[in-house]
């Protein structure tokens, strides 16, 4: 079995990727870059943008089986720079599976795709879409996410994963900056109410994506699915921030802020770049805040039971791993 692997480059992409080697499977890659650990692993690397149809038909070709990995994160910018890569590059990789005869995807989604700015504890599936959203990325990866359900039919089998707040070594995205605001003393406790948190270590991630796609084909219980992947193991949202930056080598937050400054601070923060046109994100965004002042925790119950999904590795497991990675020149 052949399979692609968009961003196979990126922190998680790189994760499925290793889990696919392991078990023999031959793999290629499609991403923007070149990268030295595919080149390691064995993988045939394909570079180009997930935007170009051709490119991607392309990179298509040849294979039994598409993960579509690739997306831009981020809570800042331009509504196209979001639009053109999560949506425009989802719709290229779903027609180019049609046109190659690719029978199987696997689509890498969100749980902020639901994320109303209210606390979400204990959530399933059947949660709906909002009708507002306070970012771009989840709007575009929601916009992607229906692209793919709509795709499934009697020639093309498709499931969506929404992994929330993946991490562990090798993450290039969200724990650096953590780690970087942290260390200048530009993080604090937004809000004083107790709510949990629920994450998942990148390996348990990359496993259930390819849970799903030994249990995916046209017609099969979890073709034209969606699920929520996590740790099944909601904390306190700060005692997590606050092990993952231990791990890290950073210190720890011990301050706070309440919620209403801190959403009067984004404010000012956001029409400050927008006025200014300064390069980069905002130092804080509503969208930011809501995220931290809210629980984020979900029912596993549909991987567990229709993936046979179990996170294998424990969070002190898995905060082991990064301490060991971090220490690491």
């Amino acid at each position: 079995m052949k399979a692609l692997v968009t961003g196979g480059g990126g922190f998680l992409g790189q994760a499925i990727v290793r889990a696919l080697r392991k078990r023999g499977e031959e793999v290629r890659s499609f991403s923007r870059h070149a990268h030295d650990a595919l080149q390691a692993l064995g993988v045939e690397q394909l570079r180009g943008d997930i935007a170009d149809p051709a490119a991607v038909c392309a990179a298509v070709r040849g294979c039994d089986i598409v993960y579509h990995v690739a997306a831009k994160p981020g809570i800042w910018g331009h509504y196209e720079d979001y639009h053109r890569p999560n949506v425009t590059g989802t719709q290229n990789v779903i027609d180019a599976c049609r046109a190659q005869g690719v029978r199987r995807l696997v689509y890498t989604s969100s749980p902020s795709v639901v994320f109303d700015g209210r606390d979400m504890a204990g959530v399933d599936e059947s949660a709906p879409y909002p009708a507002h959203y306070e970012a771009h990325y989840p709007r575009t990866k929601a916009l992607a996410e229906q692209l793919v359900r709509a795709a499934n039919d009697a020639h093309l089998a498709t499931v969506s994963l929404r992994p929330h707040l993946v991490w562990g070594p090798g993450d290039n995205h969200l724990l650096p900056r953590l780690a970087a605001r942290a260390r200048a003393g530009q993080l604090a406790r937004i809000g004083s109410r107790a709510t949990l948190i629920d994450t998942v270590y990148v390996d348990n991630a990359a496993e259930a994506h390819l849970l799903a796609a030994d249990r995916l084909a046209t017609g099969s219980p979890v073709a034209g699915m969606v699920y929520f992947i996590s740790q099944g193991e909601p904390v306190p949202t700060w005692e997590m921030v606050n092990r993952l930056l231990e791990a890290a080598g950073a210190p720890p937050v011990t301050r706070a802020v309440p919620v209403g400054l801190a959403l009067a601070l984004a404010w000012c923060f956001e029409i400050a770049h927008r006025v200014t046109g300064k390069p980069g994100e905002p130092r804080l965004t509503r969208f930011v805040v809501r995220e931290l002042s809210t629980s984020h925790w979900f029912d596993i119950s549909a991987a567990r039971r229709d993936l046979g999904y179990v996170p294998r590795i424990s969070i002190a497991e898995g905060l082991e791993s990064l301490r060991t990675a971090s220490r690491q020149p």
